[in-house]
């Protein structure tokens, strides 16, 4: 049965439901937006810094969403938001599903399946754009979690812009179906590898919704 997914604990701001792990960006560009407005009355210099302060902070809000999200039934949902940039077979009988995110989308991902996290790694690497094949020895965060299905690994891959990932839970948590478990800041992609047996439900272009889109097929 589909089930609303509830708040967990997150950055706010003027009542706008923000990501956890936004504030050290967002913070200081909506203070100086609102600096700006606030000086721009009495001051030619500080009204033309208003106008791309006060756009960028909207964009930051933007970008920083964490709406709620009613959580879809099915095995596997998407952990990400975003577009379905890649279906690869791999060697040891699993599918990779790559899901490319823009800095449109929105950043929190959620958990595909419920279980407990059996590890959160991360990796550094590089910070190619995540649209390229190198971007898989990019800065990474590879995420393990034991399931029904088995173990699912789960890896949030920085891009050219995102240069930061902030896992939310530690290793021995459990998950919820579409809880949030962590946030790339400004995008970039996440993996996802299906058990051997399990038939993919997307197809490459196909845009996805965490939480919401079924990544397998009965």
């Amino acid at each position: 049965m589909p089930h609303s997914q509830t708040s967990a604990p997150r950055d706010s701001l003027a009542g706008v439901r923000i990501a956890r792990g936004a504030s050290p960006w967002l913070l200081p560009t909506v203070a100086t937006a609102a600096l700006s407005l606030v000086r721009a009355r009495k001051s030619g210099a500080a009204k033309a810094v208003a106008v791309p302060a006060t756009a960028l902070a909207a964009g930051m809000l933007w970008f920083f969403r964490d709406p709620e999200r009613e959580i879809a039934p099915g095995r596997v949902i998407s952990p990400a938001d975003g577009v379905v940039q890649s279906i690869m077979p791999w060697k040891d009988g699993r599918t990779r599903v790559a899901i490319f995110m823009s800095p449109l989308n929105v950043h929190v991902n959620r958990a595909p399946l419920s279980g407990t996290v059996t590890s959160v790694e991360h990796i550094p690497g590089g910070f190619v754009p995540a649209f390229n094949k190198e971007s898989e020895n990019n800065e990474r965060v590879v995420w393990h979690f034991d399931t029904e299905l088995g173990d699912i690994e789960m890896i949030q891959i920085a891009g050219a812009v995102a240069r930061r990932i902030v896992p939310y839970i530690p290793q021995g948590t459990k998950v919820e179906q579409g809880e949030r478990i962590g946030l790339i800041r400004f995008g970039s992609r996440v993996d996802i590898y299906l058990p051997e047996g399990v038939e993919v439900d997307v197809e490459v272009g196909q845009k996805t919704v965490a939480g919401v889109t079924r990544i397998d097929r009965d």
